[in-house]
């Protein structure tokens, strides 16, 4: 198979925390925690709202310098506590109606609803965690890997 442009990837991304894997939950888990941490390094996280269940929703902003908010939605689809987490994940508007990428200018052919699959282990008080993240443009894909990398480091850095 050639890829192509218009074909669509999976990123999967490995990262160790170094504290507990209760931590690391509750930074995906809860909207206080999450805010701390969500969004790449030039970015914060004014809103979040998570309705963490099976079915339940979430809806969260990344506020870049210049003042542009970008929102995002998703449903959750599996939760199997402090193991695994999968959510869609959409682009929206505040009101959390889905939009198409192109609503934030974002370059490429994007499903409207991508899927993040989540994994966790602890060992030896670290967390390791595995992410997928399916459905992203090809063109796009190494920019949301390094989104995802510097989110991370702010997910390291704020809960030392």
């Amino acid at each position: 198979m050639t890829a192509t442009a218009t074909e669509n990837k999976t990123i999967s991304i490995k990262r160790t925390f170094n504290f507990p894997l209760n931590t690391v939950w509750k930074a995906w888990t809860e909207p206080e925690s999450f805010k701390k941490w969500w969004g790449p390094k030039e970015y914060t996280c004014p809103s979040c709202t998570i309705d963490f269940k099976v079915g339940g929703k979430f809806l969260n902003s990344m506020k870049g310098a210049d003042g542009k908010e970008i929102w995002a939605t998703g449903t959750y689809k599996e939760i199997i506590p402090l193991k695994k987490i999968v959510y869609t994940d959409s682009f929206a508007d505040s009101d959390g109606n889905i939009v198409p990428a192109a609503y934030y200018n974002m370059p490429g052919e994007w499903d409207m609803a991508l899927l993040v699959t989540l994994e966790f282990e602890e060992v030896n008080g670290k967390t390791n965690m595995k992410l997928q993240h399916a459905g992203l443009p090809a063109e796009i894909s190494d920019d949301c890997i390094k989104g995802w990398q510097s989110s991370f480091d702010k997910l390291e850095s704020k809960f030392q």
